[in-house]
This record gives structure tokens, C-alpha cells and sequence, in this order.
């Protein structure tokens, strides 16, 4: 009776079919909704008959009767796992139905079926319409016994009305507990003497419960028993009476503690990511207020890029489980070690009042990255860069401490990486100023700020110019002229130094071409351009447009190029030699062992580093080097030139012992190539002039 009650006075249609497709029961709601007049429906009629009769009816006027037969047969076959499915079908008067049905074993199909018409044309009505649905059908639910949650029913003096199996398999309740007429007390009292915890002690619990039934108001709890999360839900009735839902969320609270831990962690790693390490960071601010003090050290790996790119990402990955292993073993208990990204780590260091502890961190860590890795058979050698900010001195708040410590690793690594360094005041004009000069690098060649300029070098035995360097300049709107010592690191940096090394090479040729047969222009290459691997067809695309010959041009290489004894890199410089070009020796004397670069590669020029000719007087040394160097070149069949003549006693010892050509401003400063182009026009003068 208490169920046939319910099931006619909920607000939609309902009906069971068994497993043989026959209708058991059904509502009234069921037959209004479908438009089906009473004396035609009766118990026991096969969905065949039904879905024929709907059919006069105009229902489903998009199928034939045997169409939606056969679909909705199979949609009930398809739904015997015990969940809810819902679908919807249009019907007579352009109306839509939301049928849901749910298998129980041993009854068959439960349907109901709302009209949903309205709730498709607003959506505020189908969320109230469906919370409606939620409410009524967690009776129909518990009237049949079929879902998963547990679920019990009270009447408004507290007493039991009915409860499912779910709910005594959730609280391992016994029989007689499970009893209509049984107390809410006595549950609770059972489930706190099993060990129930509800976040408060029993009193206030059962004071809660007490308030939101008095209230008639909705309530939720989480609460535990035996190791086990159970949400409750308590939802009022008009009668005074309510159901609640019970739920095992067990499986769900440990998903949403991996979900926040996977939030704040790095998944590779395990360590804390950047929005833990902000946090951590941004709740140590206040102690700074009462005096405490922090360290903030960003550290960045050196040469990891290199691992990827040759050894894979695969390991490159274990790389770095390695690398936060390492990391973590030199710090502290308390200090918060988390990977930003990439090859980027950072710590935070709290109670660190002198610039030594913080310092001593670091060298640990700079220590234990140069060690080697050893990875799957391959012995990797990567090294770390650190930087430093100390709080409150350089800042008080996490934005600015990270940039300061960022900024302190950004000179921690142009100082030659492998090592960490403090922030210091005017370290971020320092920063502002390179990248302001990055972009605007960016620009200059559309823009038509870059500019070649060329110093003459000239030949002592033909007495005249036979060769001139091109220089590059730049000369900007706002800023006016940028020196090359600050820009040209820059392009070497970013990469943008082989963009504006292939505009030199054209122009240097297109210009030198007008110049009489016998004079070469020399232009300088950095290494960045030599791992461009069309370096050989640029140098060959700007020969050829310009119609210069190769012999020509010669090429400016230093040693530093020659440091790692690169097989592609003289592979490349034995073609363009194949070609015609002259190479020649930049700064020689400077760098670690120039005269065994001399045996790796037939070089056509030395040029003497200008440091020799400016320490002539100074240094007694030097002019026996500058011998010696003039000397070797002489066996070696190679030319000499001497770098940075600015007086006649300079010029007189390079000559005396055989130099080949000499450049510098005795002779002219970097000009023009309108000037270039009025010099040559007057090199048949007996003797050249020196510039004043």
C-alpha cells in the first residue's frame, strides 16, 4: 500500500516491465503522459501492443511501431548492470519525454517517464525540474530497493520506515537494527560504540542531526568507520518525516587528494611545482614582519638541453629523478625543494639569517651536480648554475624575491655557469637593458639599422691596401649607436648573430665587388653561425649573387671555434677552402693552445691579437711572441697580420721582422664604403698617409 501510494502520488509517469517485456505496473501519470486512454491499458499487455497503441496515439512520429519496437527493446537489453539510463523521445503535440530505466533482478525494467518540454526551453527550469526528479526518485529508489547508495526513510517521530541493503552493508549494521519502528538513537548509538567519527565528538553530532531535522532543512556530513569516508545526506519530507543517502567516498576522497597532490607536485619528479613553491613561499612573508629571515637560490642545469637533444627526452627524464634525488640530499629538513619546469629548480630556505648558510647550500649543490650521472650505460656530465636572494634585504614579498634570484642566476651563468651568485642591486637595469636591446636587434634589419664599415689593412711589401675588414655597426633611432661589445653577445646568445651574420657576408661581398681586382674584403664569423649547417651554401649563395671571386674572401674564425676539435666544423672549413676562400686566424695568441690549432686545419692568415702590440713597451715578452708568431706563419706558408698598429714603433717592428700586412689607426679607423671606395681610388700615391 505505502508503495503503490508513493508510486501514484509522484509527479511522472511509471511503469515496470518484466523480462519477457510485459507490463507489471504503472500509474496514471503513465497513461496522461502518453496520451493512453485507461480502458485500453491493462496489466500483463506486451510492449508490442503498448508501443502499437502509442503509435495511434501520434507518439514517436519520426519511427514506424516495429522501429521504436526494436530500439527500445534493445536499449532495455542493453541496461541490465543496474545503472540509470535516461533517454528522451519526442511524442504527440511536439512534446518531449525523459524515460529512465533501471534493471532490477528478479522485477524487470523500472521506467519513468516526465515531460520535459518546458525544462528543454529553460534552463533554469530543468535544473529545478531535475532537482525535483533527484528528490522523487531517491523514493522511488528506495521503494524498490535498487541503487547503490544506502538509503533509509524516517518517519517524524524518528522512527524507521524502510532502509535498503546498501545501507546495512555501508554501516555493517545487524538485522534488528534494520527493523521499521527502530530509533534514529539507537543507530547512532550503535555506529559511535563501532567507531564512527564525524569530525566532532558524539554529543555535537547527534546535536547537529537534532537541528537540521528540527529545521526540516537539507544537510550534508562526512564522516568516518573502520578507515572508511561516508557522505550523508539528509533530505526533509513535507510530513515532517526524511530520507537520508549514505555513500562510500572513500575511493573518491583518495582521487581528490592525488588530484590536489598532482595540483602542487611536478610528476616526474614528486616534488613540489611552482604554484606549491609560491604558496610555501607567499605564507613565509609574514615572518618577515617579525623579523625572520629567508633565502630564495633558483637553480638551472647546465648542458641539459644538450642531453635531449642527443640522448632523447626519455632520458633526459631519468636525468632529472636523478638530479631532484641529488638536489634534495643537500638540503635541509625544513627547507622546500620544487622543480618550476623544465630544467628549473628552486629552494626555499627559511631561517637563514647570514649570506654564508645560504652560500654554503649552494656550493653543496653546485658540488654535487658536477659529479657525473651515470644513465642507462651513458656517463653524463651537466653542472648547475645558482642564483641567490636573501630576505627581507632583497625583498619582501615571493614576486620579487624570484626575480631578484632569477636575475642572480642570469649572471650566475654569463660568469661561465658552475657556479651561483648573489643578487646585487643593479643587476635587473642590467637585465632590462640586454633584452631591450634583444628586441630592438630583432628589428634592425628591417628596420635598415645595421651598417658595414671596413678598416684597411695594408700589405708592407706592396705598400698599399690590399685587404679591408667589414665592421658592423648599429645605428638606432631612440638610442643612437649601440656598441658592437653589446650587442654582438647578445645576437651570439639568442641565436639571431646567423640571421645577421648571412645580411654581413652579402653586403660585405655586393659592396667588395666594386672594388679593383686585387684588394679582398674579410669578414668575421662566430661559432653560433658554424652550427647553422648552411653556413657553406650561405657563404656560397652571397659569392655567387654578388659575382665575387672566392679568393676574394676571407673568413675571420677565432679559436675558440676550434676548442672542441669539431669534425663537422673543419669539415665545413676544408669546403669553403675547397671553394677558394681564405681563412684566417682571429686574435691568435690568446686563446688555450693556439699552435695546435695551426696542424688541425692549413689556415691561409694569422692575425696577431692587438693585446701584443699594445703591451710592446710594457712587456718585453711581447715583441719575441710577435717574432716568434711572424716567424711560425713564415714556415707554415702562412700570411701574417699585425692587429692594432697605432704608432710608427709599432709599425717599424712588425715590419722589420716580416709581418705581411698591418691594420689599425695609424693607418685609418673603421670608414665608410663611400670612403673605402675614395682611398683605393688614390692608392697609386707613393706613400700612404697617415690618418691624423
Amino acid at each position: 500500500m505505502l508503495l503503490n501510494a508513493t508510486l501514484q502520488s509522484i509527479p511522472y509517469g511509471f511503469c515496470v516491465w518484466s523480462s519477457q517485456f510485459k507490463l507489471l505496473m504503472f500509474n496514471q501519470h503513465y497513461l496522461d503522459i502518453y496520451g493512453f486512454p485507461s480502458r485500453r491499458v491493462r496489466k500483463g499487455m506486451t510492449l508490442e501492443a503498448i508501443v502499437k497503441l502509442s503509435s495511434e496515439m501520434g507518439n514517436h512520429p519520426e519511427e514506424s511501431p516495429a522501429e521504436f519496437l526494436a530500439a527500445y527493446k534493445q536499449e532495455l537489453l542493453n541496461n541490465r548492470s543496474g545503472a540509470r539510463a535516461k533517454v528522451r523521445e519526442r511524442v504527440a503535440g511536439d512534446r518531449w519525454l525523459e524515460t529512465a530505466h533501471v534493471y532490477s533482478p528478479g522485477l524487470g525494467w523500472v521506467v519513468t517517464h516526465e515531460d520535459v518540454t518546458e525544462e528543454i526551453a529553460s534552463t533554469e527550469i530543468i535544473q529545478r525540474r531535475k532537482r525535483e526528479l533527484e528528490r522523487q526518485n531517491i523514493r522511488l529508489d528506495a521503494a524498490v530497493n535498487n541503487i547503490s547508495q544506502g538509503l533509509c526513510m524516517y518517519d517524524p517521530k524518528g522512527r524507521l520506515v524502510i532502509c535498503n541493503q546498501p545501507y546495512q552493508r555501508i554501516y555493517g549494521l545487524p538485522d534488528y537494527l534494520m527493523k521499521p519502528g527502530t530509533q534514529l538513537d539507537d543507530i547512532l548509538a550503535h555506529l559511535f560504540d563501532e567507531g564512527m567519527q564525524a569530525g566532532a565528538n558524539r554529543e555535537e553530532y547527534i546535536q547537529w542531526r537534532r537541528e537540521v531535522i528540527a529545521r526540516g532543512e537539507y544537510g550534508k556530513n562526512v564522516h568516518e568507520l573502520n578507515g572508511r569516508t561516508i557522505m550523508m545526506q539528509h533530505h526533509p519530507m513535507k510530513d515532517g518525516g526524511w530520507v537520508t543517502t549514505h555513500e562510500d567516498i572513500t575511493e573518491q576522497r583518495q582521487q581528490e587528494e592525488r588530484i590536489r597532490h598532482l595540483a602542487r607536485h611536478d610528476a616526474l619528479t614528486q616534488l613540489p611545482n611552482r604554484l606549491q613553491f609560491l604558496e610555501e613561499m607567499e605564507a613565509a612573508e609574514p615572518g618577515l614582519d617579525r623579523g625572520d629571515h629567508i633565502a630564495v637560490l633558483c637553480i638551472d642545469l647546465d648542458h641539459f638541453k644538450s642531453v635531449n637533444d642527443t640522448l632523447g627526452h626519455s632520458l633526459g627524464d631519468k636525468l632529472l629523478q636523478q638530479v631532484s634525488a641529488r638536489l634534495w640530499g643537500a638540503t635541509r629538513e625544513n627547507d622546500v625543494l620544487a622543480r618550476l619546469g623544465g630544467d628549473e629548480f628552486a629552494l626555499l630556505l627559511r631561517d637563514v639569517s647570514q649570506p654564508a648558510e645560504a652560500a654554503a647550500i649552494a656550493e653543496r649543490i653546485v658540488k654535487a651536480m658536477s659529479n657525473p650521472f651515470t644513465i642507462d650505460g651513458h656517463q653524463l656530465v651537466i653542472g648547475t648554475s645558482v642564483g641567490i636572494a636573501m630576505a627581507p634585504q632583497d625583498g619582501e614579498t615571493a614576486e620579487t624575491l624570484m626575480k631578484n634570484a632569477d636575475l642572480a642566476l642570469y649572471k650566475a651563468k654569463n660568469e661561465g655557469r658552475s657556479t651561483y651568485h648573489f643578487f646585487e642591486p643593479g643587476m635587473d637595469a642590467a637585465i632590462q637593458k640586454r633584452r631591450t636591446i634583444e628586441a630592438g636587434l630583432r628589428l634592425a634589419l628591417a628596420k635598415g639599422e645595421l651598417k658595414l664599415v671596413f678598416q684597411p689593412l695594408v700589405g708592407l711589401k706592396e705598400n698599399r691596401i690590399t685587404c679591408l675588414e667589414a665592421l658592423l655597426r648599429w645605428h638606432t633611432a631612440d638610442r643612437g649607436i649601440v656598441s658592437p661589445t653589446e650587442f654582438i653577445p647578445v645576437a651570439e646568445e639568442t641565436g639571431l648573430i646567423v640571421q645577421i651574420g648571412e645580411w654581413v657576408l652579402r653586403e660585405a661581398c655586393r659592396t667588395a665587388v666594386t672594388w679593383p681586382a686585387g684588394v679582398r674584403v674579410a669578414v668575421n664569423l662566430s661559432p653560433v653561425q658554424f652550427k647553422n649547417k648552411r653556413l657553406y651554401e650561405t657563404v656560397e649563395a652571397a659569392l655567387r649573387e654578388s659575382g665575387l671571386s672566392p679568393t676574394r674572401l676571407e673568413l675571420e674564425i677565432t679559436e675558440s671555434l676550434l676548442l672542441s676539435d669539431n669534425e663537422p666544423t673543419l669539415k665545413t672549413l676544408h669546403r669553403l677552402r675547397a671553394l677558394g676562400v681564405r681563412i684566417s686566424m682571429d686574435d691568435f695568441g690568446t686563446g688555450y693552445s693556439s699552435l695546435s690549432y695551426l696542424r688541425s686545419f692549413p689556415f691561409d692568415k694569422i692575425k696577431i691579437d692587438r693585446s701584443f702590440m699594445r703591451d710592446l713597451k710594457s712587456k718585453g715578452d711581447s715583441l719575441a711572441i710577435i717574432k716568434a708568431v711572424i716567424g711560425l706563419g713564415q714556415s707554415l706558408g702562412m700570411s701574417t697580420t699585425a692587429e692594432g698598429i697605432e704608432t710608427e714603433e709599432q709599425l717599424a717592428a712588425v715590419r722589420d721582422h716580416g709581418c705581411s700586412e698591418v691594420q689599425g689607426f695609424l693607418f685609418s679607423p673603421p670608414v665608410s664604403a663611400q670612403k673605402v671606395t675614395e682611398m683605393l681610388a688614390e692608392q697609386d700615391r707613393p706613400k700612404l698617409r697617415v690618418a691624423s
